[in-house]
């Protein structure tokens, strides 16, 4: 029987969408150092860099000396971004450790946003379209029984504004109908938003629409930005409007930091935080392999590279206490910063000399409870109104 959930697929993108956006300043030790430290976190796929002109991204000039320094860790596949056949040759140079991505699935792809497409890649909409028929023929020379449709823009412009599901299911129809022409399987779609419009409704929507207009699609992906805040929850729709028999293919950075210079928002782009993602998933109960507290240590060790706090959370608060080693003193003092919320890591220390307005200590019979490794309530045991220490009586005398 299939599972609850797809399989997910993560790929961790700091070293790629989030430096891009950063001071091409920063030192080639300190992004070697993050590298490395990502590699021992459990991470299973994670993105080096890029392999494009430093004169559109000069943060990606030193890209070589990147891959030669670092400590590739077996187990973990690494992987570069590069948009042309001479970035390509630049990647092999170092393959392995790098893994050269070429899908055996070929894909259409199209911008739905003909303004996006002309900033970012100097190509309008119709041109990225006009090649569909050479992408089409050399699949079928080459005999692929299975190929992809997509769109990036998925789900609206900071330029154009809105589009709808309708208009997204036009996109992927169209490029639907070709491949049918050719006798070629669509068996993947991918969704994409550099924008930062996602929204978990209209990710439902698309993946429900898709599978339920071509069953025969099992492989997913959803590249989602942030900057308005819905990253995770549409990921979590993502992987509700799925199941079991399907692939999920996701993407996020260590802090959330992440951006495209095209698209208007600058830094405030930002991606889903990898530390939130994993804390969401394993709340749901799918195992991730992933070690939290190495994963807020490289989310701290980036804060420093950028000088900066980054857009993560469970980096500031830690992840939810639930066992009883990780919670917190009852009798801490007032925690306001976020320097002082580090003592769920760090210890009292981060909250030394902070103020304690208590006159005596803080008591509870449920931490009581707590402590002696109880539950704190028991759906069959007696509740607050029944217990000793409740006040008597319940209910004012007439």
């Amino acid at each position: 029987m299939p599972g609850r959930y797809p399989t997910i697929v993560y790929t961790e993108e700091v070293m790629r969408e989030g430096m891009q956006i950063e001071d091409a300043k920063i030192p080639v030790s300190a992004k070697v150092e993050l590298l490395d430290a990502l590699s021992e976190t459990g991470l299973k796929q994670i993105v080096v860099g890029s392999f494009v002109s430093p004169k559109y991204t000069p943060q990606m000039a030193e890209i070589d000396e990147i891959v030669r320094r670092f400590h590739p860790k077996p187990g973990v596949m690494y992987t570069a971004l590069a948009l042309n056949e001479r970035g390509v040759e630049r990647a092999k140079q170092y393959a392995p450790p790098l893994t050269i991505v070429r899908s055996k699935r070929p894909q259409l792809r199209v911008h739905q946003c003909d303004v996006f497409a002309r900033r970012n890649t100097n190509r309008s909409q119709m041109q990225e379209m006009a090649l569909w028929p050479k992408v089409i023929a050399a699949a079928v020379e080459s005999g692929v029984k299975e190929a992809g449709i997509g769109t990036n823009a998925t789900f609206g412009s900071n330029f154009v504004g809105d589009f709808s599901v309708d208009q997204t299911m036009a996109f992927l129809e169209k490029q639907h109908a070709l491949w049918d022409a050719v006798g070629i399987k669509v068996t993947s779609v991918s969704i994409g938003d550099p924008m930062g419009w996602c929204h978990p409704v209209k990710v439902e929507d698309i993946f429900g629409r898709v599978k339920r207009r071509w069953p025969e699609i099992n492989t997913f992906s959803a590249h989602l930005h942030n900057s308005r805040g819905m990253a995770i929850t549409s990921a979590y729709a993502a992987i509700k409007a799925l199941n079991g028999d399907d692939t999920l293919h996701l993407q996020g950075t260590v802090g959330g930091i992440g951006g495209c210079p095209y698209c208007g928002n600058g830094r405030a782009t930002g991606m889903a935080p990898t530390e939130d993602f994993m804390h969401m998933l394993e709340g749901m109960g799918i195992e991730t392999g992933v070690d939290l507290d190495k994963l807020i240590a490289c989310a701290w060790m980036l804060e420093k590279m950028i000088g900066r706090y980054a857009w993560g959370h469970v980096s500031r608060t830690g992840p939810r206490p639930i066992k009883r080693e990780q919670q917190y003193d009852a009798n801490a003092p007032f925690v306001e910063t976020i320097e002082q919320a580090k003592h769920f890591k760090l210890g009292p220390k981060a909250y030394e000399g902070c103020i304690y307005p208590w006159d005596k200590p803080i008591t509870s019979p449920y931490l009581d409870r707590v402590q002696a490794g109880l539950p704190t309530y028991e759906p069959d045991g007696a509740w607050p109104w029944e217990e000793a220490f409740f006040p008597k009586p319940m209910v004012p005398a007439k």
